[in-house]
């Protein structure tokens, strides 16, 4: 049976969090209050993560397909386990298409964008086969170095002088309203929302003392983090600038220039755009592929390579990234809620209503490690 570590699951939280969101101006609907937008996001996530830990306390030893099935039955739990199984490889889908996307506008832009969408899925479907234990090593090693990086870029940009704190000014100039409706649900639902993917995880900590403190603790500084970078987004290219941009954090960076001669370090942006990426899309993907084995009762390898093939094939679908974003950004974040609030809040209902003296759990299928031992 894989296990990890709780400093493992703590790095996952963070580089999962981080992920892809430097790609978007999250908020900017709420012009220069669009930190305030993330703030608010960021503590209703928090709620968020705390039913989701209530909820994993009582049945520590459950991943969410068993969570569902102690909840609502067999059929029921199964049903919704497939919804589930359907919505990680979508997740896991939109970040296969930035990955190309981003790959084809910043570095490899005479390569063909099925190559590069190929040859990710194909690397994904790799660290998926040597096992989840293996993969949170290597973000163990990666989180200090992308923290690191990203901590370097902002000192430099402040050391050009690009900051501007008037760009923030003034604060909730039209009241409350325009942060809160930028905050819901977009910005819970993305990136804060996610978490619920770490029902997938959790089952797997060899130690589970104290695991929810660790959560919260990797949650809050993550959290604290992207509300800064937002700030520091408006900070150097105004409201106007940084909802234009495609990608607003590689916009500011692009305009770094020390000394006359350290400049153009875009293409760390993009390096670190591409770690978190892979790390998201890769942990979606495994989480479908894990749960889908589960629900099928099989050790088979199909199951990965099944997803795989569906989340390659449907990233195509949209005809371009205009699209994909508005798709992502205005339409699929209004569904997401249904995954990350509504479920999860029913389960947190009838976990909280379980009569004490019911029967015991039900049985599952040893499928702690379905994925990964066809690998040994």
């Amino acid at each position: 049976m894989e296990r990890i570590s709780k400093f493992q699951l703590a790095m996952m939280i963070i580089l999962f969090q981080i992920g892809s969101t430097p790609l978007f101006a999250l908020g900017v609907k709420a012009k220069q209050d669009s930190w305030l937008a993330m703030l608010a996001a960021a503590i209703c996530g928090l709620f968020l993560l705390l039913m989701f830990l209530f909820i994993q306390r009582r049945a520590p030893d459950k991943d969410l397909i068993g969570l569902l099935r102690l909840c609502f039955g067999n059929i029921i739990g199964n049903f919704l386990g497939a919804t589930f199984v359907l919505y990680f490889a979508y997740e896991s889908m939109r970040n296969v298409r930035d990955f190309g996307e981003i790959t084809t506008i910043t570095l490899l832009t005479s390569t063909p964008q099925l190559v590069i969408m190929l040859i990710v899925v194909v690397l994904a479907a790799y660290a998926i086969c040597m096992g989840i234990e293996a993969f949170c090593r290597v973000v163990e090693i990666l989180t200090p170095i992308v923290i690191f990086s990203y901590s370097a870029l902002v000192i430099l940009i402040f050391s050009s002088n690009l900051v501007n704190l008037d760009r923030l000014l003034p604060i909730m100039e039209n009241g409350p309203a325009p942060v809160l409706k930028a905050a819901f649900p977009d910005i819970v639902s993305f990136p804060f929302g996610q978490t619920v993917v770490f029902f997938m995880l959790y089952k797997l900590l060899y130690n589970k003392k104290k695991f929810c403190r660790v959560s919260i603790i990797a949650y809050s500084s993550v959290a604290l983090f992207l509300i800064l970078m937002n700030m520091l987004d408006m900070m150097v290219l105004g409201p106007t600038l940084s909802g234009e941009s495609t990608i607003p954090f590689l916009q500011a960076v692009q305009l770094i220039q020390v000394g006359d001669f350290l400049e153009r370090l875009d293409v760390f942006v993009t390096l670190l755009l591409f770690l978190g990426l892979y790390v998201k899309l890769t942990m979606f993907y495994w989480a479908s592929a894990y749960g889908l084995a589960e629900l099928l009762g099989t050790r088979s390898k199909l199951t990965i390579y099944g997803v795989g093939a569906v989340i390659f094939a449907t990233s195509f679908l949209e005809p371009n990234y205009t699209y994909h974003v508005w798709l992502g950004i205005e339409v699929s974040v209004k569904f997401f809620p249904i995954f990350q609030v509504l479920i999860p809040l029913m389960m947190f209902v009838a976990i909280l209503f379980r009569k004490p003296h019911s029967p015991p759990p039900l049985v599952e299928n040893d499928s702690n490690n379905l994925l990964a031992e066809e690998s040994v």
